[in-house]
């Protein structure tokens, strides 16, 4: 039987209303499940929270002084410590046992150099340990990947390796250390992570802290590195001794490796080169050199440096008194100070410089600045 007219009329307005209401809410669901999607992929984006976070960090400024020049070291410290946190003494080897050695240098500049620290205001010195093997008749292994290996290589290796890092703060009573092993084979990786992490728990009841460096090719979302040391990473080596002549590093190369760096934990720092090289035409030869060098270079051979848009380091060519042509590539203020800007600008404001001698005044004023400003 049919209902009234009047009865249908209502109805048929009542299912209307409902269907108008049943087609919003599903309006409503599907922009919120949108919305909703689209800060689940944004968050776990490379360009989510951490860089904002670590670009909010004040500068931090720290370099390396390296045992074979501290006189030259010293001498840059002293004029751009205002501006550091920390100063990493490049100054711990291995015997052909494998065991930790310090070089003569080092053991009559230490007193010095802590003194210099103290009086300049560093607040913190760390000991670097590097994996070069010295022989007793003055060969060395430089960066020994098989070393790496029979350190990490079982509980019983590392722990002696271990204390005796530990014995070595107690000789030299550094703030911390740095461990500086490279060319690590990827089959070392899981053992190298386990002497990260336990020389960490370590040293930190002691109040010592740990840092590690690492090359700018190592897969860091593959690599398990623990929490807690800080991870300084390589950028440069663009170019040098095992190619032809170009910049130390690049913008399109920092912001890559930058990219690669959010899978670290931490605050990680990025680490500056300063100076440059020098690169003979006829054969390749490469010699490394401090700012000044260049510059003395550049002003004996009367030549005017040109600046790279791509890396905002400097370059010249000149002949040398033998005829022979040469290229120059090297790192100035303006070069630093564009670097640094670059990490800070994809979220890493925390930078230290390979290394302190031969860095020039302006480059050594624009040091003292960055951690002053923070």
């Amino acid at each position: 039987m049919l209902a009234p007219r009047s009865l249908r009329k209502r109805s048929s307005r009542k299912q209307s209303v409902l269907r108008r209401v049943a087609i919003l809410a599903s309006v409503l669901c599907l922009l919120a499940a949108v919305g909703v999607a689209w800060l689940l992929i944004d968050n776990h984006s490379p360009d989510a929270s951490k860089k904002p976070q670590r670009a909010e960090s004040p500068p931090e400024l720290s370099a390396w002084l390296a045992d074979w020049e501290w006189e030259a070291g010293l001498s840059d410290l002293r004029t751009a410590a205002a501006g550091m946190s920390g100063l990493q003494v490049f100054a711990a080897y291995f015997d052909k046992e494998d065991h930790l050695t310090f070089t003569t240098e080092f053991q009559d500049a230490y007193g010095q150099i802590r003194e210099a620290a103290e009086t300049d205001g560093v607040e913190h010195l760390s000991l670097t340990v590097v994996n070069d093997i010295l022989y007793e008749d003055g060969t060395e292994s430089q960066k020994d990947a098989d070393l790496i290996g029979r350190l990490t290589a079982d509980s019983g290796s590392r722990g002696r390796h271990v204390e005796e890092i530990v014995n070595a703060l107690r000789s030299y009573p550094f703030d911390g250390v740095e461990l500086d092993y490279e060319k690590i084979p990827s089959s070392d990786w899981d053992g190298m992570s386990l002497l990260i992490s336990e020389l960490y728990e370590r040293l930190a009841p002691l109040g010592k802290s740990l840092r590690v460096v690492l090359e700018p090719g190592i897969p860091f979302d593959k690599v398990k590195l623990p929490s807690g040391p800080t991870y300084v990473v390589m950028a440069y080596n663009l170019h040098g001794g095992f190619s032809g002549p170009g910049p130390k590093a690049d913008l399109s190369f920092i912001r890559k490796l930058g990219a690669k760096m959010d899978s670290l934990p931490g605050e990680p720092y990025l680490a500056l080169a300063a100076g440059g090289f020098d690169w003979l035409d006829s054969s390749g030869k490469v010699t490394s050199l401090t700012e000044r060098q260049a510059e003395e270079l550049a002003s004996l051979s009367e030549a005017s440096p040109g600046r790279d848009s791509e890396s905002g380091s400097l370059h010249f060519r000149y002949e040398d008194d033998d005829g022979n042509k040469h290229t120059v590539w090297y790192a100035d203020e303006e070069t630093l100070a564009l670097w640094a800007e670059t990490a800070r600008s994809i979220g890493y404001s925390h930078v230290a410089i390979w290394r302190l001698g031969g860095i020039g005044e302006e480059s050594l004023g624009w040091m003292k600045s960055v951690g002053a400003s923070s």
